[in-house]
């Protein structure tokens, strides 16, 4: 399908990541706890889901969409608060950012997505994908495409993850961090990681989400841009 090579695909190519917080075991209601754990029963430690919830879909609130775009090499995140309008983004000079709640980022997010060419994510099928969606039924907001369509096909969203384990014929994923640092790209790891962003939303401390989640969307960004002349070709 020549429409899927690097030099053809349509533009603009942008690269997406979220930040989801879970909610607190507390604020879920008794049955679906109960469901949770029955789930896990014969897991080592069935517990360890109370802090793990922004895994579980319906059970967490994004609080930041991280969104670069490859062919201006400029970034934009979309985060908890308020204002709904684009500002620049200070902690990373050159981005900017736009502040609402769940619901306003959600409803941004879309009008946004509605005239990409390319969703370039890392596990963004398994995860970032299905979140988005699943969230914004949930909050009445309407998907303006489909993030989790035809898996073996670039052309609408090319998941770098299943791109480095070849859709499942590798077997083994590794991390972003882990594929960064064999490609020589700068690991967004740092003082943060995604457990800590429930922590940091309890605190109101969203900017440091907010940079967090775009030094991720950059370094995916980044990531694509090392592949797209070598092995995304081969999906083509």
């Amino acid at each position: 399908m020549k429409e899927e090579t690097p030099g053809k695909l349509r533009h603009p190519v942008v690269a997406v990541d979220i930040e989801v917080a879970g909610l607190d075991w507390e604020e879920v209601d008794e049955a679906t706890r109960h469901y949770l754990l029955s789930r896990r029963s014969s897991d080592p430690d069935p517990q360890a889901i109370r802090h793990r919830l922004a895994l579980v879909r319906g059970l967490g609130r994004v609080v930041a969409i991280g969104m670069w775009n490859l062919d201006k090499d400029t970034g934009a995140v979309l985060v908890q608060g308020s204002g709904n309008k684009w500002m620049e983004f200070d902690p990373l000079p050159g981005t900017r950012v736009w502040r609402g709640n769940e619901r306003e980022l959600l409803q941004e997010f879309w009008k946004q997505a509605a005239d990409w060419g390319t969703v370039v994510s890392f596990n963004g099928r398994g995860y970032d994908g299905p979140v988005l969606m699943t969230r914004s039924a949930m909050l009445d907001v309407v998907p303006s495409r489909q993030l989790a369509g035809y898996r073996y096909s670039i052309r609408e969203h090319c998941d770098l993850m299943e791109v480095l384990n070849f859709f499942g014929a590798a077997r083994q994923s590794y991390s972003l961090d882990y594929w960064c640092r064999r490609f020589q790209v700068e690991s967004p790891k740092g003082k943060m990681d995604g457990s800590l962003v429930a922590q940091k939303a309890r605190e109101g401390r969203y900017d440091e989400i907010a940079e967090y989640c775009l030094r991720d969307t950059r370094a995916t960004a980044d990531l694509f841009r090392r592949l797209r002349h070598t092995l995304i070709p081969l999906y083509s």
